[in-house]
């Protein structure tokens, strides 16, 4: 976008202002509202060109524009893309192939990524596809709490696939893990307070000595 004009690059004869905290002051000639930014030591700033008339307001524009360049450099450096990560499953898979593919899913999901699960079906397998239906809803709901279904399993040729999406974002994902990370390394430097707490101190006599031992029966 282009950069809005300010001060003396407005060439209107009136405007709608908006104060600096917002307030709604009125239609008034550019030449008042000039008057008056300079009086508060703000800049003229037109936020609505296309308004009948132009909406401008006083504020500060360099801060305003510092303010606003960081917010931007701040949304780049949170922003991750997320990836779309493929996996492929047998229809006929073995409980302990199912397990390794599963936690598969469950770490690129962890990661902020999508999944695209797809099941290859092979010969005379065509001719079943509830059960490759079956395997991907188990999977589904194996991984519920962190993803969902984006893309209902359908059938392309002779495979079948659906699209998983995790819950949290990349960048939500990323701060997590690397926190975790932080707390574990923190733990292995043994900085957890000890368990035992200090012995109390026995009380004194009223002199100000230490207490008198309690007498043995004879």
């Amino acid at each position: 976008m282009s950069e809005p004009r300010i001060n003396d690059r407005i060439r209107v004869p009136e405007v709608r202002l908006v104060g600096p905290a917002g307030e709604q002051v009125g239609v008034v000639r550019v030449e008042d509202a000039l008057r008056l930014a300079q009086e508060a030591d703000l800049d003229l700033v037109e936020v609505a060109p296309d308004a009948h008339p132009p909406v401008a307001k006083l504020m500060d524009y360099g801060k305003f524009k510092y303010e606003s360049a960081m917010k931007a450099r701040d949304a780049r450096r949170n922003q991750a893309n997320t990836v779309l990560k493929e996996i492929r499953f047998r229809l006929k898979i073995d409980p302990h192939d199912y397990e390794t593919k599963k936690g598969h899913v469950v770490r690129f999901l962890k990661g902020g990524d999508k999944v695209k699960v797809m099941i290859m079906f092979r010969g005379r397998e065509q001719s079943r596809p509830e059960m490759g239906m079956r395997l991907l809803q188990r999977l589904a709901d194996d991984v519920a709490e962190l993803g969902s279904v984006e893309s209902a399993p359908r059938l392309d040729g002779r495979n079948m696939t659906m699209v998983i999406g995790p819950h949290k974002k990349k960048a939500e994902a990323k701060h997590e893990q690397r926190r975790k990370r932080e707390a574990e390394r923190a733990e292995k430097k043994g900085t957890a307070p000890a368990d035992a707490a200090p012995a109390e101190a026995a009380p004194a006599d009223a002199a100000g000595g230490a207490a008198p031992a309690e007498p043995t029966a004879s």
